[in-house]
């Protein structure tokens, strides 16, 4: 009965409203997943395992509990079992189906930030946390393709090189001005990066404004393929998966065995370890996260050409940056599709549209008009052909105060873990962050073992702070 009486008080919690930041959005509530969220071209053709429960009823106990079935918790129950001769009971709990937030909602890209905020992040936490953060996200595409080759996934993996087509004159300065620097300083990113600038610009990224440009090597994939492969291998390795399994609540200590009590709306369970793979859905279910780890909404697209329309190659991925609030960020796809997200400098300036909201069943609007006609107007060669908007939907991010992930061991909650956060900038964040995890649940080791990036690192410090890099980005 006592049991009961947390989970249903904690859902009456779920209606009371969060302190927002003074003039943002007030009255948000704790974010949760929404139900009948607008539909990502990637959930269009859907794995079987994407409504699968294991088992009928929840098991009553395990001794690793993963919340979150996007590429984060995928990764961590991969990790659990690679090449582990004693693997642990886990289980995978999911508020929808599987992979339905962040990650099947995305760019498509793996695209590693290799100079654009190199200098932000020297300035906030020194140049060898800055180099240590960017050659981290670099080594994420190679990592990624060894996991595809290695497992025979089929999710249009990709690796390519990226255009940052610059339109903003001054800002296309400002960037050639730190790009400069860091080659200065043999920043050990810069090696991999090419610079163009005016008509060279144009020329070879067909960007028509492009004031400057900026290449480098990404990935760009199928990220519902990626995930929903990875969570049917696990669960043929024993996972006990549960989509349609929302967690309300954690109990607040635990119990004489060390078990923690994990509520839902389907019962409960008893686990050793309990993992935070929530991303911008992390406060509704972890408090002491309430206000650094902030949902944010975004938008993306996929526009097509008519099949007897001839459009020119673009066979690279773009953000096109057309000023310092925003960009848009593009992939190609192998069917010729684009995937375009962004349209920011259209809502930036509206907060109710975007920061403290986890609701992804309804569009930005005021973005919505900046994808019809997008091609055609950015490059060069397209004007005629008949690129139009195919599908819209929106996602909800995880963005933190300080700019920085949340990895790690929970603070003050033993064997709590947490591996969320990522800014908007996952895919060349989670594999191997995911993968420290894992190593810390395997083997008890600290966070400086692991191989992630201290910056990374979640500690009551981070949490205590009050500062909002976020809400700064939005006054200047």
């Amino acid at each position: 009965m006592a049991s009961n009486q947390h989970a249903v008080s904690r859902l009456t919690a779920i209606q009371n409203t969060l302190k927002s930041p003074p003039g943002v959005n007030p009255g948000t509530t704790l974010p949760f997943p929404v139900e009948n969220s607008t539909l990502p071209f990637w959930r269009t053709e859907l794995h079987e395992i994407d409504n699968h429960q294991s088992t009928p009823e929840l098991p009553a106990k395990c001794d690793v509990l993963i919340i979150g079935s996007g590429f984060t918790g995928a990764s961590i129950a991969y990790h659990l079992l690679d090449d582990n001769p004693s693997p642990p009971s886990i289980v995978i709990l999911e508020a929808r189906s599987a992979c339905s937030g962040a990650t099947g909602r995305n760019g498509g890209h793996c695209k590693p930030d290799v100079y654009y905020k190199v200098p932000k992040y020297t300035r906030m936490y020194g140049r060898e946390a800055a180099a240590e953060i960017a050659l981290f996200e670099a080594s994420q595409v190679y990592s990624i393709k060894e996991l595809v080759e290695k497992e025979n996934i089929e999710c249009d993996f990709n690796i390519t090189r990226a255009y940052d087509a610059v339109l903003d004159e001054e800002l296309a300065k400002s960037c050639k001005k730190e790009f400069d620097q860091l080659v200065a300083d043999k920043f050990p990113t810069i090696k991999d990066i090419g610079y163009l600038a005016g008509p060279a610009a144009v020329a070879l990224t067909g960007v028509k404004a492009a004031k400057a440009a900026f290449s480098f090597t990404v990935g760009s994939l199928w990220p519902y393929k990626l995930v929903t492969q990875l969570l049917a291998l696990v669960v043929k390795k024993g996972v006990n998966f549960q989509t349609h399994t929302p967690v309300t609540s954690v109990s607040d200590s635990p119990d004489a065995d060390g078990y923690w009590t994990v509520f839902t709306h389907r019962g409960q369970i008893k686990t050793k370890k309990v993992v935070f793979a929530t991303n911008g859905y992390t406060a509704g279910i972890l408090p002491q996260y309430e206000e650094r780890i902030i949902p944010v909404r975004g938008i993306c697209s996929r526009i097509t050409v008519p099949e007897n329309c001839i459009a020119p190659s673009v066979p690279y991925s773009y953000s096109v940056r057309h000023n310092a609030k925003g960009a848009d960020y593009q992939i190609t796809r192998p069917d010729g599709s684009i995937i375009v997200g962004g349209g920011r400098p259209l809502y930036f300036h509206k907060t109710e549209e975007w920061y403290n909201v986890y609701d992804d069943s309804k569009l930005i609007e005021p973005a919505v008009p900046h994808f019809h006609g997008l091609m055609q107007r950015t490059f060069r060669g397209w004007e005629n052909s008949e690129a139009k908007l195919d599908r819209i939907w929106t996602g909800i991010m995880g963005y933190t105060t300080d700019l920085m992930p949340h990895v790690g061991a929970v603070p003050s909650k033993p064997e709590q873990f947490i591996c969320a956060g990522f800014n908007g900038h996952g895919m060349p964040s989670i594999y191997l962050s995911a993968k420290g995890v894992a190593k810390m649940i395997r083997t008890g080791c600290a966070f400086e073992e692991i191989g992630v990036p201290q910056p990374y690192k979640t500690t009551e410090t981070r949490l205590k702070d009050t500062s909002n890099a976020i809400l700064d980005t939005i006054q200047k």
